[in-house]
Order: C-alpha cells, then sequence, then structure tokens
C-alpha cells in the first residue's frame, strides 16, 4: 500500500465523518474558512461538503494566486510583452484577464509569451537567447518567493528582469477577520504555505483574536481532521494553533526559504483583486536587487486597472461572502472556455474547482 492510501482510506474517514457529526453544534451554524485553492479542490473534489452536517459551513478564502493579482499587475506583464519583451509566466497566468485583456490575448496580438513550469526554466529561455529580454511574472504566496528569490540571489542572466507579485498569506487571514458580515469560527491554514512560514505566523490568530486556527495536510483524511480538530475546539471553547500536518510543517518552516526571501524581498503593503489595499501582504524587490525590476527596466508602471468586470461576483467569492453558484454569471456567461474573472481562470480558483468537479464520496 502506498502510504497516501491512508490518507484516503474510506474507513478512516467514515469514522472521522461520525466524529465530526458528534462534536459539531446541533442548532447554530459555524463558518470554517480554509485560504488554500488546494484544500477548495479537496473539498469539492472528494465531496466533502456533502458528509459534514448542515450546522458546519466550510468556506474558501483568498487561497488562490492567480486570483488575486491585481489586474493592474497584469497590465503591467502585458505592457512590457507588447514593448517586445518576452514575457514568461505561469500556465495559469496567461488567461487571468487583466484590464482589458489577458496575457494570452496579448499574445494574439503579437506579443510573446511564454509558458513556464517554474522561474529555472525563464532563466534557461533568456540563456539561450541572449539578444532578446526577458521578464518573469512572477506571482505566488509563500511557496513560490523563495524560488524566485533564489535566482535572483545566484545572479541572474543580464537579459532577465522580474515582474515581483508575490503575496503573504497570514496578512490576508488578518484582514478577514475585520470584514463586516463575514464571521468566521475558525481557519483550516495552508498547508503548502506553512512548509514555508512555519506555525509562529499563525500565532496571532488564537492568542488576539480567540480564532481556532488548524494547520492541514492535502489529503481527504487532513482535511477531515482539521474539520473535526476546529470543531472540538469550538465546542470547548478553546482557540489554538494545531499542527495536523506535521509530517510537513515544522514550527520554524524552511529556514533557508525563509532567509532567502528576506534577503532579496522587503515586506510592503499592497493591494488584492477583490479585496483592496492590505498592509505588509506583498513583497518587492530591495534596492540591491533593484536591476532585477522589470519596472525600472522596461519603464513600466500602472496604477488603477479594472479589477472586476461588470456582472462578476469574483470579489465576493474570494472572501467567502458567497459561493461561485450564487454569482449570476457562473457557468452561464462565465466558463472554465471562456472565464469573465480570475477565480475561474487557475486550478486554484474557486470557481473553476465548482466547475470542473464533481461529489464524490471518500
Amino acid at each position: 500500500m502506498r502510504w497516501e492510501k491512508g490518507f484516503r482510506d474510506p474507513k478512516l474517514a467514515k469514522r472521522i465523518v461520525e466524529k465530526i457529526h458528534e462534536v459539531a453544534p446541533k442548532k447554530d451554524v459555524v463558518k470554517i474558512c480554509h485560504v488554500c485553492g488546494t484544500h477548495e479542490w479537496v473539498i469539492s473534489h472528494y465531496g466533502i461538503r456533502s458528509m459534514l452536517p448542515e450546522t458546519v459551513d466550510v468556506i474558501a478564502g483568498p487561497g488562490c494566486p492567480v486570483c488575486i493579482v491585481p489586474a493592474a499587475e497584469v497590465d503591467e506583464a502585458i505592457q512590457v510583452a507588447l514593448k517586445g519583451a518576452v514575457l514568461t509566466c505561469f500556465g495559469d497566468v496567461v488567461r487571468v484577464p487583466g484590464s482589458s485583456m489577458s496575457p494570452l490575448e496579448a499574445k494574439v496580438k503579437g506579443a510573446d509569451v511564454r509558458v513556464v513550469y517554474s522561474v529555472i526554466d525563464a532563466v534557461r529561455m533568456a540563456e539561450r537567447e541572449p539578444n532578446r529580454e526577458f521578464v518573469f511574472f512572477a506571482i505566488g504566496f509563500e511557496t513560490t518567493a523563495p524560488s524566485t528569490a533564489a535566482e535572483i540571489v545566484k545572479g541572474s542572466p543580464r537579459n532577465l528582469s522580474f515582474l515581483v507579485s508575490h503575496r503573504l498569506i497570514p496578512p490576508a487571514m488578518e484582514l478577514m477577520l475585520g470584514i463586516g458580515d463575514l464571521q468566521i469560527d475558525a481557519f483550516i491554514a495552508p498547508g503548502h504555505v506553512s512548509t514555508i512560514i512555519g506555525l509562529e505566523p499563525y500565532e496571532i490568530f488564537p492568542k488576539a483574536y480567540r480564532m481556532p486556527t488548524i494547520v492541514a495536510g492535502f489529503e481527504p483524511v487532513d482535511v477531515l481532521l482539521a474539520i473535526y480538530m476546529a470543531l472540538k475546539q469550538i465546542k470547548n471553547r478553546t482557540a489554538a494553533l494545531e499542527n495536523e500536518y506535521k509530517r510537513a510543517v515544522r514550527w520554524e518552516g524552511n529556514i533557508k526559504a525563509k532567509e532567502l526571501m528576506g534577503r532579496v524581498f522587503k515586506v510592503v503593503g499592497g493591494n488584492w483583486r477583490g479585496i483592496g489595499r492590505i498592509p505588509d501582504s506583498t513583497l518587492a524587490l530591495k534596492e540591491e536587487y533593484l536591476k532585477y525590476d522589470a519596472h525600472e527596466r522596461h519603464s513600466v508602471k500602472i496604477s488603477g486597472g479594472r479589477d472586476i468586470r461588470p456582472g462578476c461576483q469574483c470579489h465576493l467569492v474570494i472572501v467567502g461572502k458567497i459561493k461561485p453558484t450564487e454569482c449570476p454569471l457562473f457557468m452561464k456567461a462565465c466558463t472554465p472556455q471562456r472565464p469573465v474573472g480570475p477565480c475561474m481562470v487557475g486550478v486554484e480558483g474557486t470557481c473553476k474547482i465548482w466547475a470542473v468537479t464533481s461529489q464524490h464520496s471518500v
């Protein structure tokens, strides 16, 4: 038996579901918020919501890195490409809408936009074509930021620069607690991000906000256990930080990765699509690395930008105020084939996940 089968064991999952029903509230509805697109995929793919009591609502927070990149930053990437540089980006990013077009639509207009699987691909492309200017559109949370930093520290090719759009998860979680009419009773923290940052950044949630917070892995049993652990805390009126994902997440996180991030980036405030400006939530290149900044090299800076198109409700989906099916465009004007909003684009977008997954039993 492969090790992951234990985390997909139907009998074990059934026992955990029974425990969930035992500790769930009988009357009042509680909301457990996760902030990870992969958690949403697991929950939707395995039909976990259908196994829960009606009094337990699991909502998706801003855990999709493609969804929360502001349109203005997509516009900057497109402008760089239309000026003649080669824009390299992850596959999901190609279709994410800017104010008037996506990078893919810019490619149709003649821009050289290429999909890469990692920043290393962008480095190799730049090395192979030294007479062209390359730009890597660096998006993602703490999970991908260290790889961007590592390439910059090593010394990237002289013809490669970076549009840095990395963002940090804990500040967004904290902001969600201040959103009016959005009651959250517990957090499920993202496992991938936590392998980098560790547990310490989440301490604020139980200590300052009395918010049960569980770091969870990405198998169905992981998620069910996290829900059970959160519900136990809610029932007992306690608030603690717990690590369900001990096989991958350590208290201190990945020290080397954090050192790389701290060496290359500074933390600044920044906009999140659908949310607005969040203090201390965005990474920017430090002064000594500005020679790698595509803004400087290609003279691009776009302010404003149209984040949400008419009728699109992605700004409400991103913060868990509504479910994708409550958006009037869902699977009508907005489909995976013709996405209107960013939540229908990426594999971690809540609307895309709801559109392509079926409800299965564990």
